[in-house]
């Protein structure tokens, strides 16, 4: 179950992120700014070996961006409008190349699997921990009573927020690497300024 969730959530994650967030896909720019945002990600798509994603633009006052998709030739980088309006050029050419580097890294499928692997440890750790109490405290000899379903609940929070803590690390790590490959790909100067 936890496994296959997070399969599930990166199987749908171009479609609901678009859904979510408003993202309006550029299939033909119609101004000078998208057609220096959808050359910008086509170079560096192609300066990181990737297939060129979709880009769009969601309205958000917030500068921020994202990249999404199962797989690295058909994924999804957005911007929001605060971004375009808030950075230079150069410093937005430097978020994007963060995100593409994301992409390129593979980073959506790397985190899905860890979150999936988490899950089941999950799941599996807070059944052992209910079954036990049920068993050794509560003496239920046939089937689960209810201070299996209690503990499981229970474990399955204890536990899933120490996971998150697993997740964070590992996420943390990847976007350490993503700032690395935006500042091969847009300049390390246009990176700092970004960031």
């Amino acid at each position: 179950m936890g496994f296959t969730g997070s399969l599930f959530s990166l199987a749908i994650s171009k479609w609901s992120a678009k859904r979510m967030m408003g993202v309006r896909v550029i299939s033909q720019p119609a101004n000078a700014t998208e057609s220096w945002l959808v050359g910008a990600v086509q170079r560096q798509a192609q300066a990181a070996g990737i297939g060129m994603p979709e880009v769009g633009v969601f309205d958000s006052p917030e500068p921020n961006a994202f990249a999404t998709g199962a797989r690295r030739d058909a994924a999804l980088v957005a911007v929001s409008t605060g971004l375009l309006q808030s950075m230079s050029q150069q410093e937005a050419e430097a978020v994007l190349a963060h995100e593409v580097s994301h992409v390129a890294n593979g980073d959506m499928v790397t985190l899905t699997l860890i979150q999936g692997v988490v899950n089941t440890f999950v799941i599996f750790l807070a059944r052992v921990v209910g079954h036990t109490v049920d068993r050794v405290i509560f003496k239920t000899e046939e089937g689960h009573g209810p201070a299996f379903w209690i503990t499981t609940i229970i474990s399955e929070i204890v536990f899933g927020l120490l996971a998150t803590i697993i997740v964070m690390h590992f996420s943390r790590q990847r976007e350490f690497r993503a700032d690395a490959g935006g500042a091969k790909l847009a300049g390390r100067e246009h990176m700092i300024n970004a960031l």
